[in-house]
């Protein structure tokens, strides 16, 4: 029996549905399969994204699903794929439902789950006033009191980021600074402090930051905070199809692509934050838009000798 679905996309985030879209208006038989754990939910609105800025990112994914139901070619479908495999006619997915299907193609667009520090208090203030991207949130924390976490020459970037929002802002280094006089002075001319102490909590109230704590001393009264927080691959479903990852400067386990969004295994794709390096939605958007394109030109290298891959 022939693959029941032209492409599966795994993910109904911002790169799946926009891949899903493309895959839609091809006419191509396309089925969306959504855990609905897009890791921006926990931020209250999405900045930056032309058209839906400031605008929470519920109302953005269900405009994505409610414009994908236009094209009947294409089925949502809540649910988390829990394992991949090759089969003689393509790819097998088995979901968490017992469903069983059949794709000639798989979209993976599962986005990434971010991994911020193990602070406590630090999980109720995620997303809001606790955050890892200063062009997401750095509106909503504009001329606020910030602060950095970080140590070395990720300190120096990231404090220097967010003077571009406010003129008060203080690395926390979580320890003795690893800084030499060039980078100490690059901080001090800016009007960035730099406070060593150990960092062992933060505070908030009413859903607000409201300062930081360390082993000795006063605590820091603070409004934000931006921290780094690796990415992580939220399943083994890529290496179980086929495809492999790759360490990088935000994940060390990045789905490895080329130019055309191609795996290591030739029937999988991937678009979005579970391949990049620089994760947001927009960015999110292109990609998927982009790997379905070449998805569509794949399968119909097969169905009528297309060229492929296209010069």
């Amino acid at each position: 029996m022939g693959a029941e679905w032209d492409c599966v996309v795994v993910g109904g985030g911002a790169a799946g549905l926009s891949a899903a879209l493309v895959l839609g208006r091809a006419r191509r038989r396309t089925l969306m399969i959504d855990a609905d754990a897009q890791s921006n939910r926990a931020a209250s609105v999405i900045g930056g994204l032309l058209g839906y800025d400031q605008r929470p990112p519920a109302e953005f994914y269900e405009a994505g699903r409610r414009e994908l139901k236009a094209y009947p070619s294409v089925q949502y479908r809540p649910g988390e794929v829990l394992d991949g495999t090759r089969t003689v006619d393509g790819l097998g997915l088995r979901l968490d439902d017992g469903h069983r299907v059949a794709a000639r193609r798989v979209l993976l667009a599962t986005g990434m789950q971010y991994c911020p520090p193990d602070l406590p208090g630090l999980a109720e203030l995620w997303g809001t006033t606790v955050f890892q991207c200063p062009f997401c949130h750095g509106w909503e924390m504009r001329d606020k009191r910030l602060a950095a976490l970080a140590n070395g020459e990720e300190a120096v970037h990231a404090a220097l980021m967010l003077r571009g929002w406010s003129d008060d802002v203080v690395a926390v280094t979580d320890g003795p600074a690893d800084l030499d006089p060039h980078q100490r002075r690059l901080l001090q001319d800016a009007g960035v402090a730099v406070d060593e102490r150990r960092l062992v909590g933060v505070v908030g109230s009413a859903g607000k930051l409201t300062e930081l704590t360390f082993a000795e001393g006063p605590p820091l009264p603070r409004d934000g905070l931006l921290v780094e927080a690796p990415l992580q691959q939220r399943s083994p479903l890529a290496e179980k199809l086929g495809a492999s990852c790759t360490s990088g400067p935000l994940s060390p386990d990045a789905i490895r692509v080329d130019e055309l969004f191609r795996t290591d295994s030739p029937e999988v794709f991937a678009a979005g934050d579970v391949c990049t390096e620089h994760p947001h939605v927009a960015g999110a958007i292109a990609a998927g838009s982009n790997a379905a394109m070449i998805v569509v030109q794949s399968l119909l290298a097969d169905d009528v000798g297309l060229p492929y891959p296209p010069s």
